[in-house]
């Protein structure tokens, strides 16, 4: 009876799981999708909890007043920081798949070796590979988005460090086939750590080589072998719940991965071996270029001129927190009967979808938010294309200079718009170490400053000579 109860919601809690991911799909849906996904992630954790396995409640107990200690500030983190927030919540499930599958395997190899068939042994290897590696390549990518100084922040590389890496990713697999084979051997427990070291080391090695340009692509390949842990922990531990919510998250990590690579025009080996951005010493020799500035007070009668407006965000825009005055100035423009949208890159900022979760706190209407495959064809027909702190997205170097590292990549064509007002905080590069032809073009106006001050700015001058306040 028992089971047959914790089998039925085992399964509530799975049908919950595939509508979360359903739901989040839409702005409209989204927050439902947040509450299904919470709603069946607690019917798992009371029906684990309600098992006859569980033998000491104290710990759980423990468990769980650490996790709300731990993630309640977690939740309070400006969104800003939500990309390497998403990163060690990859982290902090790398490290509980790889904590279970080593528990499981000396408490077995000391008291029931008959238990670590070659069966288990696979899924143990496999959960202390996946969870180890993305455990530390999570806790680099975290570093990296949030600039800490001792990790660098543009790609490392050095001679045969690709084939080093893959052959140290050979020597954790071959010893795991070892352990596979003769899990109760005498020499079998010292070998295990040694998998743990080289699955710990192989993931800080992984991310060294990959600059902040790929950090989308980054994060979503890590939210599938977060994933992947888990379905192998679901295995280990004979959870049929685990292996389903593990194969959903693997799932929908990889396919987003895909769509993210789609968006630079890149393969996932090129992600993961190209060290993107290693070109901008190479654009640091070219002469400089001229850029051309305006006012914000020019900038504003450019934009109280238009009859149509697209907004570009780029993570320019994330950095200032300038999200809000986007707002401010979306509606000043709006009182003039100026049409204004949003034009939203894939890649832009450094998660996917970034850029929408920033304007959604902002209540910009999900409407006026067009993908780039929708608002491309349509952008000649803008009077102004304001680029709010986007640099790569917009490079039409991507479509014309082949020597260029982005080059490819589908882009958002700003260009095209009539008049170009690029917001930027200085003159460096972008994350793709290259200068942005855009800015040096003859229709493009440059306003230096931080993007919350100038956009704060332009709203000000609109509602002043609107007669607004």
């Amino acid at each position: 009876m028992i089971d047959g109860v914790s089998q039925v919601a085992y399964l509530a809690a799975a049908v919950l799981f595939i509508l979360a991911l359903n739901w989040m799909n839409d702005p409209a849906t989204a927050r439902r999708g947040v509450y299904a996904g919470v709603a069946g992630t607690f019917i798992a954790v009371v029906v684990t909890w309600a098992a006859a396995s569980v033998v000491h409640d104290g710990w759980i107990i423990l468990a769980i007043v650490a996790a709300f200690a731990v993630g309640i500030p977690l939740s309070r983190v400006p969104l800003t920081a939500v990309p390497q927030r998403t990163a060690l919540s990859h982290a902090f499930g790398g490290a509980a798949a790889g904590l279970v599958g080593t528990a499981e395997y000396y408490l077995h190899v000391a008291q029931s070796p008959a238990y670590l068939t070659a069966y288990r042994m696979v899924a143990i290897n496999a959960e202390i590979i996946l969870g180890y590696l993305t455990f530390t390549g999570s806790l680099m990518a975290a570093g990296k988005l949030q600039d800490v100084k001792w990790i660098p922040q543009r790609p490392v590389t050095y001679r045969l460090q690709n084939v080093s890496n893959i052959g140290l990713f050979a020597v954790a697999l071959g010893l795991a086939v070892a352990l596979t084979l003769n899990p109760t051997a005498f020499w079998a427990p010292a070998l295990f750590p040694i998998v743990i070291a080289l699955a710990l080391i192989f993931g800080v090695l992984l991310i060294i080589p990959i600059g902040g340009a790929d950090m989308p692509t980054v994060i979503a390949i890590l939210n599938a072998y977060a994933g992947l842990s888990a379905v192998a922990m679901g295995f280990v531990l004979d959870n049929k719940l685990l292996i389903t919510a593990g194969a959903l998250d693997g799932s929908s990590g990889l396919i987003l991965a895909m769509i993210m690579g789609k968006a630079m025009n890149r393969s996932f080996t090129n992600v993961l071996f190209g060290a993107f951005g290693q070109a901008k010493a190479a654009a640091g020799a070219e002469e400089e270029r001229a850029y051309k500035t305006e006012t914000v007070e020019g900038a504003a009668q450019v934009l109280a001129q238009a009859n149509m407006v697209v907004i570009i965000p780029g993570y320019g825009m994330a950095v200032a927190q300038a999200q809000h005055r986007v707002r401010e100035l979306y509606d000043q423009l709006r009182k003039r009967d100026i049409t204004v949208k949003f034009a939203i890159h894939p890649v832009a900022g450094r998660m996917p979808g970034h850029m929408n979760v920033l304007l959604a706190e902002a209540n910009i209407p999900y409407t006026d938010l067009l993908e780039m495959a929708e608002i491309n064809p349509e952008m000649p027909q803008y009077d102004v294309a304001l680029v709010v702190g986007a640099n790569d997205v917009v490079n039409p170097a991507a479509r014309s200079d082949k020597s260029s590292p982005i080059f490819g990549m589908p882009i958002i064509d700003a260009d095209k718009a009539r008049t170009v007002l690029a917001i930027k905080r200085g003159k460096s590069t972008g994350f793709a170490g290259i200068e942005n032809a855009l800015y040096f073009s003859d229709h493009t106006w440059m306003l230096f400053g931080d993007a919350k001050e100038v956009v704060g700015g332009l709203a000000k001058q609109l509602a002043a000579a609107g007669g607004v306040q």
